[in-house]
């Protein structure tokens, strides 16, 4: 269960976000094997005066934020990253353009299904991929 931000300071098509929120979401398949109907994405545009660049980075610069639960080996989050930028690429974003930060807060901090802890579920899914 990802959710997804990716932020950016670049005005994109509606078009271009619905590809890139898709890349995202089947690189998450691809790779993390969640399930199909599990895509938590949002895109979030920021104004030019409300998001300072990094050095060296052009109009092309995505930040992708990935919250998901624990467990994930570290050869799985290596290939995520690839799988990332790599689609993300055939879009035109150049690889060196895309930031990528993932965060797996234990499953005591997910609240799920009526305000249940991820912890007591049987969430469907393997996490240790």
């Amino acid at each position: 269960m990802p959710i997804c931000f990716l932020h950016s300071h670049c005005l994109r098509s509606d078009t271009e976000v619905n590809a890139l929120m898709s890349e995202l979401h089947a690189a998450m398949l691809e790779v993390l094997q969640v399930p199909q109907d599990d895509h938590d994405i949002r895109y979030v545009e920021h104004r030019p005066g409300h998001f300072r660049l990094p050095g060296g980075k052009s109009e092309q610069y995505l930040l992708v934020l990935v919250q998901m639960f624990p467990g994930r080996s570290l050869e799985a989050k290596r290939a995520l990253y690839q799988a990332i930028v790599r689609r993300f690429s055939k879009l035109g974003v150049p690889e060196t353009e895309v930031n990528i930060v993932l965060q797996s807060p234990s499953l005591e901090d997910f609240g799920l299904r009526g305000g249940q802890a991820a912890c007591d579920l049987d969430l469907g899914f393997k996490l240790s991929v």
